[in-house]
C-alpha cells in the first residue's frame, strides 16, 4: 500500500467538518437539536470517506461524540485523517523475495528441503 500524502486541502476539509459539529456550542438550547441531525449524518460521512474498519470505528465514535452532551469538542474527523496518514506510513512494505517464494508455491514459514525427493537414510 502506498503511503497517503498529506494535503492542506484535506486537513482543511476535516477541520471544517469538525467545526460543523461545534456549532451546538454557539447556540445553547437549539444546538442539541442540531446534534440529533448532525450525529447520524457525520457518522455516515466518515464511513463513506474511510471505507473498511477505520471508517466503521470512526463512524461509531463520531456518532457517540455528537450524541453525548459535552463531547462535541473532540475533532473526530481530523483525528481520523491523521490516524490514516500515520497508519499508511507505518505499514511495512513486503519484500519481493517473499512474494516470489509464495508465487512459486512455497508456504510462508516453511523452508524447502533440498533432499525432499530422495529416499530416507
Amino acid at each position: 500500500m502506498k503511503p497517503l500524502k498529506f494535503t492542506w486541502r484535506r486537513l482543511g476539509m476535516h477541520l471544517l467538518l469538525d467545526a460543523v459539529g461545534w456549532i451546538s456550542y454557539l447556540a445553547p438550547g437549539i444546538g442539541e437539536s442540531i446534534d440529533l441531525i448532525w450525529a447520524p449524518l457525520s457518522s455516515y460521512l466518515l464511513m463513506k470517506m474511510y471505507p473498511g474498519t477505520t471508517g466503521k470505528v470512526a463512524g461509531i465514535i463520531e456518532f457517540a461524540e455528537e450524541i453525548l452532551p459535552g463531547t462535541d469538542f473532540i475533532p473526530t474527523f481530523t483525528l481520523t485523517y491523521l490516524y490514516t496518514l500515520w497508519e499508511s506510513r507505518s505499514k511495512p512494505v513486503s519484500s519481493s523475495k517473499r512474494s516470489n517464494r509464495r508465487r512459486q508455491g512455497e508456504l510462508p514459514g516453511r523452508r524447502r528441503n533440498n533432499n525432499e525427493g530422495s529416499a530416507p537414510h
